[in-house]
This record gives C-alpha cells, sequence and structure tokens, in this order.
C-alpha cells in the first residue's frame, strides 16, 4: 500500500483464486524461475503496477499502472495511469489512459472482465465527487466510462479494492476512508465503506465501519459465498490493541447488512494490519495475510475458521524468506497458497529486501519461488511486488512488481512454482 495511506497508528461472484490456461510468454530471463515479460518505461505505456493480472482464454493478460499514460490536471507530468494488455508474445498496448479529470485518477486494484469483455475496476482519486475516486467501465472497444464518482462523505472516498460481481451485474468492493465521520477514530478521514453499485451506476453503501471492534480502513476488498455473504478485512479497528486504534479484523457482512467479527487480531504473534484481502476454501475457511506482526513482526499468513478461530500458518522472518505481505493469496487444487511480500528475500535493494514471490504448503512449509533482487548496479528483475499472482499451466505464476526495469517504474513478470 502507498505509504500516505497507512495511517492506523495516527491513523456467480467473482472468484478470489483463479486457475487461468495461459499460453507461453516470450520473455528475457532473470533466472531459472522468473521471467520479465514486460518492463513499464514510465511515459504513454505506464508505470508502477500496484495491482496483479487477469486473462482471457486467449493467453493475453490484462492490468492497470497507477501513474504514466497521459499528463492530464490532476496528475501532472507523471501521467494519471492506464489499463494495459500484454499480448503472449510480450508487445504491450494501452486500452485506456486516464486523463485525470472526472473519468478518474490512478487505477487501483486488479480489473474484474465480463463475459462481453468489459472490464470493471477503481481508481484511488478523479471523478466529479471532488477527486475520491471512481468506479469504471471499459469497452473492449476503449470507451471508459464511469459507473460511480464518490463524493468524499458518507458513501465512502478512495476505494483501492479491486472488485468482484454477482451473477446480475452488481459490483462490490471497500473504501479505505469515507461513511462514519463520527467519533475519534472516524472523524478526521472517515474509517470506510462496503458498497455495491449496480449495472445502471447506481451505488448503495452496505456498511459503514464504526471504527471501533467492528474495524476501520478496509483496504482489500471483499469476497462471497454462495448465500451472498461478503467476507473481507481492515486494517485497524477491533480491540482497540495496536496504541488504541487497533490491529486490524476479519468480517462478515450478511446480505441484510448485519456486519459479524469473525477475529479481531491482537497486533503480537498472531499478526496486525491485514491489509489485503481473503480466499476461502470448499470448507468456509478463510486465509490471509497481515503486513506487520507474527513472531517475526514482519507479517504473517492466517487462516481464519467459520467459527473464528484463528491459526497462523507462517509468520515472516524478515530474512531471505520474505517480509510484509501486501497482496492476497491464491490458493491451488492441492491447498498450496501462493503470495507476494513487498519486502525480504535478497538484501541488495536494501536492509529490507526487494521482495518476493513464495509458496505456502498446508503443512505450514514455506519456499521462496524467487526473490527479487539488484543485478550490475540495478533492478532489470523487478522490485517491491505489492499484487497478488494468477496461476497459469506449466506452474507458471504471473504478477507485477511496482519498481524496477531498466526505467525502476515497474515490471510485469512470471515465475516457475
Amino acid at each position: 500500500m502507498p505509504s500516505f495511506l497507512r495511517r492506523k497508528s495516527a491513523r456467480s461472484f467473482a472468484v478470489p483464486a483463479v486457475v487461468a490456461m495461459l499460453g507461453t510468454f516470450a520473455a528475457t530471463a532473470a533466472n531459472a524461475s522468473e521471467k520479465v515479460l514486460y518492463s513499464f518505461r514510465g511515459g504513454s505505456d505506464g508505470a508502477s503496477p500496484y495491482a496483479g493480472v487477469i486473462t482471457d482464454k486467449a493467453g493475453n493478460l490484462y492490468g492497470t499502472t497507477t501513474t504514466g499514460g497521459t499528463a492530464g490536471p490532476g496528475c501532472q507530468s507523471s501521467g494519471c495511469g492506464v489499463l494495459f494488455k500484454l499480448a503472449p508474445g510480450g508487445t504491450e498496448s494501452v486500452l485506456y489512459a486516464f486523463q485525470g479529470g472526472n473519468d478518474g485518477i490512478g487505477p487501483y486494484g486488479s480489473l474484474l472482465m465480463d463475459k462481453a469483455g468489459d472490464f470493471y475496476g477503481v481508481t484511488g482519486g478523479g471523478g466529479n465527487g471532488g477527486g475520491w475516486g471512481t468506479v469504471f467501465k471499459l469497452t473492449p472497444e476503449g470507451t471508459e466510462s464511469v459507473l460511480y464518482s464518490f463524493q468524499g462523505g458518507s458513501d465512502g472516498r478512495f476505494p483501492f479494492a479491486p472488485l468482484i460481481a454477482d451473477r446480475k451485474g452488481n459490483l462490490y468492493g471497500t473504501t479505505d476512508e469515507g461513511g462514519n465521520y463520527i467519533g475519534s477514530d472516524c472523524s478526521e478521514f472517515g474509517c470506510g465503506t462496503v458498497f455495491k453499485v449496480q449495472p445502471d451506476g447506481n451505488k448503495i453503501t452496505l456498511y459503514e465501519f464504526q471504527g471501533g471492534s467492528d474495524g476501520a480502513l478496509s483496504y482489500g476488498g471483499v469476497i462471497a459465498d454462495s448465500a451472498g455473504n461478503l467476507y473481507g478485512t481492515t486494517g485497524a479497528g477491533g480491540d482497540g490493541g495496536c496504541g488504541g486504534g487497533g490491529c486490524g479484523t476479519v468480517f462478515k457482512l450478511a446480505p441484510d447488512g448485519t456486519e459479524t467479527i469473525l477475529y479481531a487480531f491482537r497486533g503480537d504473534t498472531d499478526g496486525d494490519e491485514p491489509e489485503a484481502g481473503l480466499v476461502m476454501d470448499n470448507g468456509g475457511n478463510l486465509y490471509g495475510t497481515t503486513f506487520l506482526g507474527g513472531a517475526g513482526s514482519a507479517g504473517t499468513v492466517f487462516e481464519v475458521s467459520p467459527s473464528g478461530a484463528e491459526t497462523i500458518l507462517y509468520a515472516f522472518k524478515r530474512g531471505t524468506d520474505g517480509a510484509n505481505p501486501e497482496s492476497a493469496l491464491i490458493m491451488d487444487k492441492s491447498g498450496n497458497l501462493y503470495g507476494t511480500t513487498y519486502n525480504g528475500g535478497s538484501n541488495g535493494c536494501r536492509k529490507s529486501g526487494c521482495g518476493t514471490v513464495f509458496e505456502l504448503a498446508p503443512d505450514g512449509t514455506e519456499t521462496v519461488l524467487y526473490a527479487f533482487r539488484k543485478h550490475q548496479g540495478q533492478y532489470p528483475h523487478g522490485q517491491y511486488p505489492a499484487g497478488g499472482l494468477l496461476l497459469g499451466k506449466s506452474g507458471l505464476l504471473y504478477g507485477t512488481a511496482t519498481a524496477g526495469g531498466p526505467d525502476n517504474v515497474g515490471v510485469v513478470f512470471s515465475v516457475k512454482q
């Protein structure tokens, strides 16, 4: 998550684990396990991807960058971000460059694609409501329309999480701020919301976090079960620990709007500050990550049962194993979990490391599939991955790194299992 968002101390549904069939990409080899599929140049092609990628049946990858593209009024020379397509041969094309006005600024969160090939996503800024962000749609022909512009009040502000959709085309997501502004924990920024946007653009606030035991600051979005219950995390709130603002929660939101806290983090070995969304197995168990906490104070991978019992599956040690996971996990058919850490791994970037791609087996064994590192004074293979992974055929995982590459503005990569 960008540092300005981390203010806790002051401070059918789309399935989250997608097994996609992808083609073989032509790329430059980093080592035996990692390949750079595309390096952003920081100009019209985009820069700084914070989200993962999705795919179509032909094996094309689609994603967003938070900057680059067109220099608009709200983003000056850095560009307002793009929605891009990466063909199996490695050719990148920009499907839409945000202009920095009512159309939105800075797309965050992975994209969602419907059967017609339309894309849906969110921008963290822009819109016609004062710059508090948007929910947008992009047709295959490249026509963008804003389904909803956040107004920054009780409706929420700053949507950063990926969207999910139900069979009727309703979109669901979270805002990091806005909603409830009452109380000392929410009065300055708001404590965040869970929302629904209907196909006609009508927006409904499903829940406003109150900043206390119910949680605050939902950055990671929601997933859903077959009954229509939504599940997500908040980075703050809960039991009041972690300096009084709470260490974060795992919550359930029923279709009638009733919120239940399944687990409130305490900020010690059980984890602190869950920033990412969740993934659910067939038994209803939820899996996620915390950015901080754990035995090594460098974040955790956790499981929460339907009854609310939490188990730490792995605690990062802030060494070669990785540190500070920001992205949601994905799960394969064997129950292995895959994710990224923003720091840790190789110490070639700085003491905290450049980040990793990891696998966690059901027995708790962690394997670093790739550690991003410096090479000849540069970071050609990427550094600081913040987005989630996409699982393809032949054991390939696809993702993005926010920095690195020849121009140090991010890459799209693949890693072997």
